[in-house]
């Protein structure tokens, strides 16, 4: 009987999953297309084929909608659990190199710009978005980029506040290649092209940091 119960609810839960990620994609798309501001909820109800009180059920209201999209793209940007322990300078480019890569290819992906680009076009009729975006996408790259630098200064590899540090990497990293892709200036770059703007610029990096015993001067 227990495990009947069990199998019946475990059943409910994958299809309660499966028409909420219809929900949400049906909700990205119509955002997409009309703009955050003027979608309705029934607009995202039809187009996800499900009744208005499902969708508020399994979602909730068209705000947490957009939270719940950026928030299953914030989520790849978590720092991995088995991240090397960081006992030297080599190590920390390494992982500098591999998360930088990983951000940039995750960012740049059609679907985030497509994010960033609704954000400012819906900047005065609906600033929830970027606020949006800022809070629960932009805040998880920037935490996780922070958790590296704190562990390399646990190390004693790096010094100064994480956050700066963070901020710095990341302005290294991106230059203007942002900016490029929201005007469609700039075609998204390559795996080779990705990889190589991360190494160089957590090479940068660290020759502006280097360790005390490292800086000219000292003996």
């Amino acid at each position: 009987m227990a495990k009947a119960w069990m199998s019946k609810r475990r059943q409910k839960d994958d299809e309660e999953a499966a028409v909420r990620e219809r929900i949400l994609e049906a909700a990205f798309a119509a955002f997409m297309k009309s703009g955050y501001a003027t979608t309705s909820t029934l607009e995202i109800a039809t187009r996800a084929r499900v009744s208005k009180r499902e969708l508020y059920a399994l979602v909730g209201n068209k705000q947490e909608m957009l939270i719940a999209c950026i928030s299953e793209r914030a989520r790849r940007f978590d720092v991995p659990a088995d991240l090397p322990v960081l006992r030297d300078r080599e190590t920390l480019e390494q992982v500098l190199t591999s998360f930088g890569a990983k951000l940039v290819r995750e960012v740049t992906d059609p679907t985030v710009i497509a994010v960033f680009r609704l954000a400012i076009a819906e900047a005065v009729q609906a600033p929830e978005v970027a606020r949006a975006l800022d809070s629960t996408g932009r805040e998880a790259s920037r935490a996780a980029l922070g958790k590296i630098m704190a562990r390399a200064q646990a190390s004693g590899l790096l010094t100064g506040r994480s956050a700066e540090l963070a901020e710095q990497f990341a302005g290294l990293l991106w230059r203007d290649l942002m900016v490029s892709l929201l005007l469609g200036v700039a075609e998204r770059p390559n795996s080779r092209q990705i990889a190589g703007r991360a190494r160089d610029a957590a090479a940068a990096f660290l020759q502006l940091h280097p360790l005390p015993n490292d800086s000219p001067g000292v003996s």
